[in-house]
């Protein structure tokens, strides 16, 4: 069997090979990839990713090296990810949720002397939401603080927020929720006010902006996620971001086993003085790379996943633009058929231009709906549904032992957790798919109300 290749085939040439593999693996991908959707055939996921054949390009390219932990692509992603958002830093990691433990973790750090996050100290959030955005403040021994949300932008109620802070508050960690900004201006102001740090998890909002400005650059630090249901993936992965050489350095040592020494793979004596340092107890000059400033982790990508970030950020405007073009669409099919009378319909934050993640639907008080009941029929319907992740996150059964204090009441966050469920707003799907999405909707709702 002959192939034809663009250029001919030097076999003898290493480059020359390089490219034709190169060649044939993008060939490969557009005679293997799937077709559109068919609704009522097909399943409509609630996400999914979207991919082309320079991503399976760049993945091939970096497996050829088998340089197989971080190299020229970490490099790469690191550095454009962080320009992306304007940030001084950008540090690669295994996950979303590892980003969140990372970030968390940087703050505890001794390196930030009296400012340090220590045992015991209050951490305001929200329980509607996903559980690794909490996790790490429990693992790292602090307390949670839970406020309510809103119902419409099913964001964090700020005023609760607010009269929340105590003496012992020292920081606030929370989501943008589905895509959604919470009122992060404000959140950043009455941080700055009480001297508290802000983590802004912006693993469902990448793209979102808030008077132009990206989110992910109000707080201390900032999360991203990467895995395939997020607006660009690598399959696993995710970042952290940061303004500050100190913290960015602290990141990274966490997420490095715990080292002092900030030496890249495969690099010896950056600092220029890997025998001459002296830290804690340990006799003088002991080598730099085997000393370790934190308990840490080894949380690091490998130059694959990088690789695909790299081809995937270049797309990502794309993305946001197709989330955004498919939430107004199916927003606009649930209006006109008078759907916003039985369901609260999510509603942009005021200021906010979101990056929406999902399409989040609550029935309405006095609507006599039941959730499971829609979102049963939906899935038998093959329309895609998730819940708002874990509802309540204080009656998981995970948070039974858990230290943790409720200001006021989590009513809102209760409903949501009955009462709410969303739809895929992701950019493969098409107007086919919100037609018969919006449609099926619609005929469970009128079905169940007769």
């Amino acid at each position: 069997m002959s192939l034809k290749l663009s250029t001919p085939l030097d076999e003898d040439n290493p480059e020359a090979l390089r490219e034709a593999i190169l060649e044939l693996s993008r060939r490969h991908f557009n005679k293997t990839r799937k077709g559109a959707i068919v609704p009522g055939r097909d399943y409509i996921p609630v996400t999914g990713k979207v991919m082309d054949e320079w991503d399976c390009h760049n993945l091939v390219d970096a497996s050829l090296d088998m340089w197989l932990t971080a190299g020229r692509y970490a490099d790469e992603f690191e550095e454009k990810l962080a320009q992306r958002f304007g940030r001084a830093y950008a540090k690669s990691t295994v996950s979303g949720s590892a980003a969140n433990l990372l970030a968390f973790s940087t703050l505890t750090s001794p390196k930030l002397k009296e400012r340090r996050l220590r045992p015991g100290d209050e951490v305001i959030t929200v329980a509607a939401g996903f559980p690794t955005t909490v996790a790490p403040i429990v693992q790292n021994g602090c307390i949670p603080v839970f406020v309510d949300v809103d119902i419409d932008t099913h964001n964090v109620n700020v005023d609760l927020l607010e009269a929340a802070i105590t003496p012992k508050t020292r920081a606030v960690m929370i989501a943008h929720s589905l895509g959604n900004p919470f009122d992060v201006k404000r959140v950043a102001a009455l941080c700055e006010q009480h001297g508290l740090f802000l983590i802004e998890d912006c693993c469902d909002a990448f793209g979102a902006t808030v008077d132009g400005r990206h989110v992910g650059t109000f707080g201390a630090l900032a999360t991203l996620s990467f895995y395939p249901a997020h607006h660009i993936t690598m399959g696993e992965g995710g970042a952290v971001l940061m303004d500050r050489s100190l913290l960015s350095r602290i990141t990274e040592s966490f997420r490095d086993w715990g080292r002092d020494c900030y030496c890249k793979p495969g690099k010896d004596n950056t600092c220029g003085k890997r025998f001459e340092w002296q830290l804690g107890t340990l006799p003088e000059g002991y080598d730099h790379k085997y000393t370790y400033s934190h308990l840490g982790y080894n949380l690091k990508i490998s130059d694959m996943q990088a690789a695909v970030g790299v081809s995937q950020l270049s797309k990502l405007d794309g993305f946001i633009a197709a989330r955004r073009r498919n939430f107004a669409a199916l927003d606009a099919r649930l209006r006109e058929r008078g759907l916003d009378r039985y369901y609260h319909l999510p509603v942009p934050t005021p200021g906010s231009d979101p990056s929406w993640f999902g399409y989040l639907l609550t029935i309405r008080d006095g609507v006599p709906l039941q959730r499971r009941d829609i979102q049963a029929g939906l899935e038998a319907r093959k329309v895609g549904t998730r819940l708002l992740f874990a509802g309540n996150l204080i009656r998981q059964p995970a948070f039974v032992d858990v230290n943790y204090r409720v200001h006021g009441t989590l009513d809102v966050t209760d409903k949501i957790m009955r009462d709410s469920f969303w739809l895929g707003v992701w950019p493969g799907l098409d107007d086919a798919c919100l037609d018969y999405m919006a449609e099926t909707l619609q005929t469970l709702t009128m079905d169940a109300l007769k």
